[in-house]
């Protein structure tokens, strides 16, 4: 029998209008009161960490159960259709008298696209929501982008704090992911740092970006690094000793068991904690704590065969390296099938359309894949 996971936290609809291909220099070009602007189709989809992740591990063959909270409205009721075409709708929270997250995302041709967000139900997502049945049947819990759900970091985590509390005394693993934020917003002004030295105790598996670490632990660090990349993307100029170890160093010390940090097109740090830290993890997970003890290392990239879109490769890479520690693979193969899953997912405009089995990945790899210089 396979091992059940959850997968929760963040969903929304997404909904991308596609402009025709005349390039502007400014919004304003276009985008002018009174206008009529002809437009293409819509591209509608599921967005977050629950879809994303959530039915990437499904696709890769865990058995998932996802518990987003959405409104009963219109755009709730797209997300079920969606979700209902992998058979994943029927353990979703629906909330009556909120309304279901959206982004409208304006990508106008020659300039950076603009967001047009609702955070809905996403808000109000509770410890309580979770069924406790459901809990004492998982083997792993995955939560995904607190920073976007205001119960989850408003009173310092206070709520984040109960959930992981209540699912580590149900004995499940857990697995937490963040999600960037914007610096001047209230969860920008959120004390990251001291939530996560609240909540990484009850963190066995913590699987953050860089940027997401830095800006939440050291903010300072954070503003070197965007002086230091001058325009250019972060990942591109850090250096392992001095920028990424430093930063799991803390998150170690805070109580993470096993660290995963993506790293963008660079690849991935990992690192794991020692054996009878290891043993802290949830019994159903099933950990080979002597195989996953004291492990440290990077993974680079490797190099896609095209780049359309980098639209939730950091979520499907997670589901990766998550699905293939349920199924007992070690740390060095299970960081890897995530590289090659990432590489995978941006040669599709969506989360999933790119993904491949660990088969046809690892047969890739043996042909001799090549990774990023």
């Amino acid at each position: 029998m396979r091992k059940k996971v959850i997968a929760a936290g963040h969903i929304c609809l997404d909904i991308t209008p596609v402009f025709y291909g005349r390039k502007v220099e400014r919004p304003e070009a276009l985008l002018k009161p009174g206008k009529l602007i002809q437009m293409k189709e819509a591209d509608v989809h599921t967005g977050g960490s629950v879809a994303n992740t959530g039915l990437a591990m499904k696709i890769l063959g865990a058995d998932v159960a996802l518990m987003g909270k959405i409104g009963d409205d219109a755009f709730g009721k797209i997300v079920l259709d969606i979700l209902k075409e992998y058979h994943a709708e029927e353990d979703m929270l629906i909330a009556k008298e909120e309304s279901t997250s959206y982004s409208v995302i304006l990508a106008i041709p020659g300039i950076d696209r603009i967001f047009l967000h609702n955070p809905g139900a996403n808000d109000i997502f509770m410890s309580e929501d979770i069924p406790q049945e459901k809990l004492e049947e998982a083997a792993l819990f995955h939560f995904g982008y607190p920073p976007i759900m205001k119960r989850m970091y408003e009173e310092e985590g206070e709520e984040l704090l109960r959930l992981m509390q209540r699912v580590k005394r149900a004995g499940a693993a857990t697995s937490l992911d963040l999600a960037a934020v914007d610096p001047t917003s209230e969860a920008g002004q959120a004390d990251w740092e001291k939530i996560l030295e609240k909540v990484m105790p009850y963190v066995d598996i913590f699987v953050p970006s860089v940027e997401e670490l830095c800006f939440m632990l050291d903010r300072t660090g954070f503003e070197d690094w965007q002086s230091r990349a001058a325009g250019r993307d972060i990942t591109e100029i850090l250096d392992l000793e001095k920028d990424i170890r430093p930063l799991a160093d803390r998150c170690m010390k805070m109580g993470a068991k096993v660290l995963l940090i993506k790293c963008g097109v660079s690849g991935m740090y990992y690192c794991t904690a020692d054996t009878d830290t290891l043993k802290k993890t949830g019994s159903r997970l099933g950990l080979d704590v002597q195989e996953w003890a004291d492990k440290e290392g990077f993974e680079k990239s490797y190099t896609p065969d095209r780049v359309l879109s980098g639209t939730g490769a950091g979520d499907t890479s997670i589901a990766a390296f998550l699905t293939a520690m349920l199924e007992g693979r070690t740390p060095e193969n299970s960081v890897r099938l995530a590289a090659a899953t990432g590489a995978s997912c941006v040669e599709a405009y969506d989360a999933l359309s790119g993904l491949k089995s660990f088969e046809e990945l690892e047969n890739k790899i043996t042909n001799g894949w090549e990774k990023v210089k």
